[in-house]
């Protein structure tokens, strides 16, 4: 009875990575005249990332509908309005994008707005002594890495869970911070090629944004394209199944762990450029704010599902939603009422997918 459960197991995951590096071919081997009577909201909805993308796209047009008849009230296609949003979606991006992976692996990283704050300062610190941004900003990633990796250590090895581990690493390198450089802003003033390559425009787009678009388009080819990204879905999925089929599942979730903290201290590296300054507590919150992208972008809590372009809507669409009531002169609390409300819905959609699913 033991070996065929287990044989079941390879033979659920062996379908569940085909699945995943070869969506198009289950597409492609319907009728093409069925294909074709599918109304199109059904073929989105059938796609990964489908449910958030016609949110998304159903909020921009009623924004840009409302920015044409109302301009001056409502100045949501403004230049300025623009490119505040081009600079504050990168930095919840690349926080997101790292804290995704690592949930479709099937961990959590609390600690990713302390990473992000500490390795800032680290690098804005190294560049106030006198060394060059170009070396600072690299050893303030591979810092990051190194708390990322020592997070997956702790955690595999003493097989705690992850939620708990992170939550320590929050608050460790929250004081950290203090204990390094106190309460005080740190100034970051860098070569002036540097500030332009992460603040700076190109064609009118800023720098920041062009970063986040790269990063997704990489990340997409690694987690979608890659058989790496095969064996983050496996061991989010099914970690007993994976380790059958020869996955060293440890590996998989220690190299998600890297990434997660070395893409907030990238995200730091970002903001600390557009702003010129590093602040103690500017990171407090942003742990929270990447877990929710990721839920509403239709991120398993379980793992093992997901997709790349899906978190990358769900920081759109916050940041939108932001952007909205922003404009509107709403009150702050509104935005945690309606963030909060949105990450809960998005969560009962996600569990009934999954019962979907498991039926």
């Amino acid at each position: 009875m033991g070996a065929c459960r287990r044989c079941r197991q390879v033979l659920r995951l062996q379908s569940i990575e085909y699945q995943t590096v070869t969506p198009i071919l289950e597409t492609s081997a319907a009728p093409r005249s069925r294909t074709q009577k599918q109304p199109i909201i059904r073929q989105i909805m059938a796609m990964p990332a489908g449910a958030i993308f016609l949110v998304f796209m159903t909020l921009q047009i009623v924004c840009i509908a409302g920015a044409l008849l109302y301009p001056d009230q409502f100045r949501y296609l403004s230049p300025q309005n623009l490119t505040i949003l081009m600079k504050a979606i990168p930095v919840l991006g690349c926080l997101a994008l790292g804290a995704g992976v690592l949930m479709i692996a099937g961990e959590f990283d609390l600690s990713i707005g302390s990473v992000y704050t500490f390795t800032a300062i680290l690098m804005a610190s190294l560049v106030g002594a006198g060394m060059s941004a170009f070396i600072a900003a690299p050893l303030g990633v591979l810092a990051g890495i190194m708390i990322g990796l020592l997070n997956g250590h702790i955690t595999l090895r003493f097989g705690l869970p992850s939620f708990i581990v992170t939550l320590g690493g929050l608050l460790f390198w929250r004081g950290a911070v203090l204990l390094y450089n106190g309460a005080v802003q740190v100034r970051f003033d860098p070569e002036p090629i540097f500030t332009s390559l992460f603040s700076g425009t190109l064609l009118g787009i800023n720098a920041a944004f062009i970063w986040i678009v790269l990063f997704v388009v990489g990340f997409h080819y690694l987690v979608h394209r890659h058989r790496f990204g095969n064996h983050v879905f496996a061991t989010g999925g099914n970690r007993g199944a994976a380790e059958a089929i020869g996955i060293n599942t440890n590996r998989v979730k220690l190299v998600a762990f890297a990434i997660a903290g070395g893409m907030a201290a990238v995200a730091g590296i970002i903001a600390t450029a557009r702003v010129g300054s590093v602040q103690p507590g500017q990171g407090a919150g942003l742990e929270l704010q990447a877990i929710a992208a990721c839920v509403i972008g239709g991120l398993s809590l379980r793992g093992g599902r997901g997709s790349i372009v899906g978190i990358f809507l769900g920081v759109l669409l916050i940041h939108t939603i932001t952007d909205v009531l922003l404009l509107l002169r709403a009150p702050g609390f509104y935005l945690d009422m309606f963030i909060a409300t949105l990450i809960v819905l998005a969560a009962i959609f996600n569990h009934l997918i999954e019962r979907r699913g498991l039926a």
